[in-house]
């Protein structure tokens, strides 16, 4: 679990719509709901996972903590602070405490600059230290993420993914963090390569005092690095909890179905397996069922309201158990 139950991050209520098409007189006419009123709470040094498919909304969330997408509606408090209500220029203050690891390490790091340029690049524009210390702090950054430093003159096509990824996290790290957001950071490397990108993770967590936001396809992944989990579908939080709470007794049908899908190595475990296999395609964010999101693949026997009304998510245990699910509230 997080270090304490100091709250480092809070989002209320957040959305996050695109205009796909407008009429004739700049009307929108067709929005795509990236993100739908969602909320949870990211406590300083724990490690946040956010799950989900592809199009469900995790990545956008990311990308408005960093500033990169205003929200369309919500608030973001960060340490107490309502980012919404401050100025752009207020706002660039607090961006350096929340960085970005991107999922393509290949297309996030400037190809004509070296990876010691690279990871200066923050350090010169916060002007966080004179230039006599810059290179100094540049070679610390890459011995914390497993590089050596006479690499620091090389360009990025010279590494190997997982390399590249290690440069993406000194970049993140340059300029002192609290918050990282890790963006599928290694869903783009080979299965023997991501351990090792997951144990650096954990290591600077603990070493630097950091907090994460660690989003991923699936629920495999965040189990090593996070400490509760959130599962997203169709721009909803349909299930938040405890890691160990949320893979054992998992309530919503989408984290039930998305667990029988991770892999099993253990034989006995897996002849005693269910695989649940959903059935339709995930509905168009544009046009999301009127009821709960996922009442059109959902094979538990429905309710009523489960095609007319969206579900709140609501603590169902008492132990900090929340789920989206008309079932779990009989």
């Amino acid at each position: 679990m997080a270090v304490n139950n100091e709250v480092l991050l809070e989002i209320n209520h957040l959305s996050k719509h695109f205009t796909v098409e407008k009429n004739f007189f700049g009307k929108p006419t067709k929005v795509l709901k990236a993100v739908d009123d969602v909320s949870f709470k990211i406590y300083k040094q724990e490690a946040f996972g956010l799950v989900g498919e592809s199009g469900c909304g995790k990545t956008t969330i990311g990308k408005m903590l960093a500033n990169v997408y205003a929200p369309t509606s919500g608030e973001i408090i960060y340490n107490g602070v309502d980012l919404g209500k401050l100025s752009q220029k207020e706002r660039r203050a607090y961006c350096k405490d929340i960085q970005l690891v991107f999922q393509d390490p290949y297309a996030s790091l400037n190809p004509r600059m070296t990876i010691g340029d690279i990871i200066a690049e923050p350090i010169h524009i916060n002007k966080l230290l004179p230039a006599h210390e810059i290179e100094k702090r540049v070679l610390y950054l890459l011995n914390c993420v497993g590089l050596a430093s006479h690499q620091r003159n090389r360009y990025p096509h010279e590494f190997s993914g997982g390399q590249r990824q290690r440069v993406g996290i000194a970049r993140a790290l340059a300029v002192e963090p609290k918050l990282i957001v890790c963006d599928e950071p290694v869903s783009a490397l080979d299965v023997s390569i991501q351990a090792q990108v997951l144990n650096l993770l954990v290591d600077l967590k603990e070493e630097f005092g950091l907090t994460y936001l660690f989003i991923a396809h699936g629920l495999n992944v965040v189990k090593h690095i996070s400490d509760r989990v959130g599962v997203m579908y169709l721009g909803k939080l349909q299930e938040l909890a405890e890691k160990h709470e949320l893979y054992d007794h998992p309530l919503h049908p989408y984290t039930k179905a998305l667990l029988s899908s991770t892999p099993v190595i253990d034989p006995k475990l897996k002849r005693n397996k269910e695989r649940i296999l959903l059935k339709g395609d995930v509905p168009s964010p544009i046009n999301p069922p009127q009821g709960c999101r996922f009442s059109t693949r959902c094979y538990v026997g429905k309710l009523e309201a489960c095609d007319k009304q969206c579900p709140e998510i609501i603590d169902v245990t008492g132990n900090k158990h929340y789920v989206a699910c008309h079932k779990q509230v009989q």
